[in-house]
């Protein structure tokens, strides 16, 4: 999604100095017009689509690379797109000569414009501050994308003075006086003039082939020598961190991922699409970090073990870019011990009688191919350890099983493949299509005793690749419910390749279920939906631009386990009764609802008393809601959402590790304990379909 470039700039630094004024002409390379051609090369022979390269995907390059370099539509008059329109056919033709002179050409203007746009603005910016009117009644389109191109630099003038009138109201209302504004606002401005300074032939070449890549899919990228840790940043397997994957979004450092079981991870306040434009050490003073590199960024987060980091973030979650959160986190390294399967007992009173129900949370799926010998204790993996987790459970009363993949990012292929192998006498639990139409299938080849006991599977919205190949698996086959919300949709392979002049990864290959639905866009649909956490507008597969099409091949013969689907409707039916007078579910749907009215946002009002009724409103309101599910549950009620905060620093203060009982964790986590009550609703319709020896008949 791109960011409103006005807003890039107006978040970017100045000093107090003279700016450089010659704008340097930025040529291609005999390597880079070599690597072209490779590229196209491995898209011709390698990936899935086999897509043409032609006058339409030509078209569709130009419209791409336009909108990558100013998608708000604020730097580029109509007389240069008109200009541009020369190139519409004649990218593809170029490219395959190795040339690159159009996009060069495109991006030489681009910089032009938006040099000198900052350069007019510092050298205005005292004089435009003083004279910005907070009581004028106007208000600042939020999404320029399908506006008309401005036609004068005096259309130009006034979409950036609304956006410079926005950013200030903004830091007007966090408490900001006029002078600390000036000099940040100075400051941003500078910062990203000499990123854009500092932008060479390399930088160009990768928005340009990026933009064309990308037609073939979002996981199709050119990662250039120096740049390619801009791609994504995990900052926990190696160094000491807060374990997130982060990247470049514009003038924002986003949130791409969580690392399962790292420090953010199990904090819980940082979220996917969350964007951080502030980092402080412990008690220090806030670094504001919009537009700043994102290796520079990482290197402000990164930090000793057992320092603490505070990043003042966006919340995915907030109607506008006025409304910040500031959060702490303990930099640690992530220890592969936290990231295996881990089990619990919890106890669910389910029609009137407690009963028992074993919980296996699976952050990834993970293997130690280094050691094949489950003796040796290096032996680490998925499959065996949930195995030992699913014994040692039966032994202390469970009566099912629910595995939670929420957030697994997924992992080894042939673990998806031998967990669910835990669960079926044998076939196929994946197909494999490559781009030449050969389908590969692997699973379960032999016959062989599984876990007969009653089985749900709870996933979430960041449930990826092989937790949905495992999920649908157990759907397909009838062996068990899948819960929660729709997963990720990635149902795609890629591999990565050496070019004359850097990497190329690839999309390969597609992952389809044995029903022969594929993974792909629409992820797997769990059969009983819980409220979402996670706008799929922003979060997933189907958020991202050119990400291929679900689709569907021939199916794979297979039993059916139990007779699941004449239970779903009663089942539904037991859930809803629940969960009407569910505090905490009631919460999370008025909380999704809330959310929702952003996508209804199109306008932001620059009248002072306006915008802050806006705040103030969406924060009584997200009070109200609190408070609502606080009086039900004959907690505490609060007068500030700042109280949830505290409470949260308190309990961490005095949490021990000790402390972190079933029944501690379960309370707060109402997801789990419907689970539960759904898995033992569902019971009675775990009748055996076909006589097999189970492992614990053996």
């Amino acid at each position: 999604m791109q960011v409103a470039l006005a807003s890039l700039i107006l978040n970017t630094a100045v000093a107090n100095t003279a700016l450089e004024t010659t704008h340097h002409v930025i040529e291609s390379t005999p390597a880079q017009s070599k690597t072209t051609l490779e590229i196209i090369s491995k898209l011709n022979s390698m990936h899935y689509t086999g897509r043409k390269i032609n006058d339409q995907l030509s078209s569709q390059l130009l419209d791409n690379y336009i909108n990558r370099l100013d998608g708000a539509r604020n730097l580029f008059l109509a007389s240069d797109i008109e200009e541009f329109e020369q190139y519409r056919d004649q990218l593809d033709d170029s490219l395959l000569k190795g040339d690159l002179s159009a996009g060069f050409h495109i991006y030489n203007r681009y910089q032009e414009r938006i040099l000198t746009r900052i350069e007019q603005m510092l050298n205005n910016l005292p004089t435009l501050l003083e004279r910005l009117d907070f009581k004028r009644d106007e208000q600042l389109l939020v999404d320029r994308s399908e506006s008309p191109w401005p036609k004068t630099q005096n259309e130009v003038d006034d979409i950036w003075r609304k956006m410079i009138k926005s950013r200030v109201l903004s830091l007007r209302l966090a408490k900001k006086d006029d002078e600390a504004i000036l000099k940040l606002l100075e400051k941003r401005y500078r910062n990203q003039y000499n990123r854009i300074q500092q932008s060479n032939s390399d930088d160009t070449y990768q928005i340009y082939i990026n933009s064309f890549t990308e037609l073939y899919d979002p996981h199709t990228n050119y990662l250039s020598p120096r740049t390619s840790e801009n791609f994504t940043i995990n900052m926990s397997l190696s160094l000491e961190g807060i374990g997130a994957v982060l990247q470049q979004e514009d003038e924002h450092t986003k949130v791409v991922r969580l690392v399962p079981a790292g420090p953010a991870y199990k904090r819980g306040q940082l979220q996917p699409s969350d964007r951080i434009v502030g980092v402080a050490q412990a008690d220090g003073e806030l670094v504001d970090v919009i537009g700043m590199r994102l290796d520079e960024v990482v290197d402000l987060i990164r930090g000793p073990k057992g320092s603490i980091v505070r990043l003042e973030i966006i919340p995915v979650s907030a109607k506008t870019d006025d409304v910040h959160k500031i959060i702490s986190i303990k930099r640690d390294m992530v220890k592969l011990e936290d990231q295996s399967a881990q089990r619990k007992l919890i106890e669910v009173t389910h029609n009137n009688k407690v009963r028992k129900v074993g919980v296996i949370d699976l952050p990834t799926f993970y293997r130690n191919f280094a050691v094949n010998d489950p003796k040796d204790p290096d032996f680490r993996s998925t499959s065996y350890d949930v195995m030992n987790h699913i014994n040692a459970l039966g032994k202390e009363g469970a009566e099912g099983l629910i595995i939670d993949l929420r957030n697994n990012g997924g992992g080894s292929l042939d673990e998806a493949n031998a967990l669910t192998s835990l669960f079926i006498e044998s076939g196929a639990t994946v197909q494999i299509r490559h781009s030449n139409g050969e389908v590969d299938r692997a699973g379960k080849k032999q016959r062989s005793n599984f876990y007969q006991m009653p089985v749900v599977v709870l996933i979430n919205r960041l449930s990826a690749s092989a937790s949905e190949i495992f999920a649908g698996a157990i759907q397909d086959y009838k062996r068990g419910l899948i819960l929660g919300t729709s997963s990720f949709g990635k149902g795609t392979v890629q591999s990565i390749g050496s070019l004359t002049q850097g990497q190329l990864k690839i999309t390969e290959s597609k992952f389809y279920r044995v029903s022969g639905e594929s993974t792909q866009h629409r992820g797997v649909v769990p059969d009983i939906m819980f409220p979402a956490v996670y706008d799929k507008e922003k979060v997933g597969e189907s958020s991202l631009d050119h990400a291929l099409a679900w689709d569907t091949i021939e199916s794979v013969k297979r039993p059916q386990y139990f007779d699941l689907d004449s239970a779903i409707g009663i089942l539904q039916q037991n859930h809803n009764d629940r969960v009407v007078s569910n505090p905490d579910f009631i919460f999370m749907e008025e909380r999704l609802a809330l959310s929702n009215q952003t996508k209804d946002l199109t306008h932001l009002p620059l009248h002072i008393d306006q915008r802050k009724s806006m705040i103030e409103n969406d924060k009584a309101e997200l009070l109200a809601i609190e408070n609502k599910r606080r009086k039900a549950k004959g907690l505490a009620l609060i007068t500030d959402l700042d109280d949830i905060k505290d409470e949260k620093n308190k309990e961490d203060a005095t949490k021990k590790d000790e402390d972190k009982t079933a029944s501690a964790i379960d309370e707060k986590d109402p997801l789990l304990l419907e689970a539960g009550q759904i898995l033992f609703d569902s019971m009675p319709y775990h009748r055996k379909k076909q006589v097999v020896r189970s492992i614990f008949d053996s």
